[in-house]
């Protein structure tokens, strides 16, 4: 893959998948741009440095002045990749307004702003781009979100709406798609899920590579497409 002289937007870059991610990236040639909110992430990336690699700082990837900003920032933009998000675990018993809320807005509404700044972006740039969001398995298999139905719901809008994206701008040379995991080998995961068999999850690596091609120039054809990166779980 062949990213020279490109700028690409990765939010949720800081983080393992996005590390992964904006590594691959700048081995490439990209130039990275990567969003951060607290600056606890920018000091713990080891790619802050790099001078391929712009960090920016923002307040709240769900407000639409704040994206429009960033978006603004980012000259010739190529490709806009979307890892921001979170996840909680909770019955829908125990669910109030608030936490569906959060979950949409971490996983949906920053996907969807982000998104559509990028648009613009790819205009100013002279047309032609690709997205990559990133959905999650039960957003593809609906009753494994049993206990988290909020985020199986948020991420099951980002799957939607990927492929709804895809159609309405295909014509514009812009490829969206999204990838699916099931989850990943992070150091996190494993403290959360000890007795796991951390063998059959994903690594990050992999996920990675799927997204990085679906962003390149080398991706032509594929579009709405939600991928599912599952490995051997």
């Amino acid at each position: 893959m062949d990213f020279s002289d490109r700028h690409v937007v990765v939010t949720g870059g800081s983080g393992a998948l996005g590390t992964a991610v904006v590594r691959m990236l700048v081995e490439a040639g990209a130039a990275c741009h990567v969003p951060y909110v607290h600056d606890g992430e920018a000091q713990r990336f080891p790619l802050r440095q790099h001078e391929q690699v712009k960090l920016l700082a923002v307040s709240d990837l769900a407000d639409e002045a704040e994206v429009t900003r960033l978006y603004d920032g980012v000259p010739n933009l190529w490709a806009s990749i979307h890892l921001a998000g979170g996840f909680a675990m909770s019955p829908v018993a125990e669910t109030g307004k608030a936490a569906l809320m959060q979950q949409l807005e971490m996983n949906f509404v920053t996907c969807f702003l982000c998104s559509r700044a990028a648009l613009y972006g790819f205009a100013r740039a002279g047309g032609g781009g690709r997205i990559v969001n990133v959905a999650a398995r039960p957003a593809l298999e609906w009753r494994s979100g049993t206990g988290m139905a909020a985020y199986t719901a948020s991420k099951a809008a980002v799957a939607a709406f990927t492929a709804a994206l895809a159609e309405e701008v295909a014509k514009d040379g812009i490829l969206v798609n999204a990838v699916a995991p099931s989850i990943m080998d992070t150091p996190a995961n494993r403290a959360a899920m000890p007795k796991a068999d951390y063998d059959a999850w994903p690594k990050v690596e992999e996920v990675a590579a799927t997204i990085c091609f679906l962003a390149s120039p080398e991706n032509k054809v594929t579009r709405g497409g939600i991928v599912p990166v599952f490995g051997r779980s």
